[in-house]
């Protein structure tokens, strides 16, 4: 259950940092 949060806290990290990178 741990290993799942953490891989779903990642993508959504990820995805966030992407958006970001796009709007800057």
């Amino acid at each position: 259950m741990a290993r799942v949060l953490v891989t779903g806290g990642a993508g959504f990290l990820g995805s966030h940092l992407c958006d970001r990178l796009l709007e800057a």
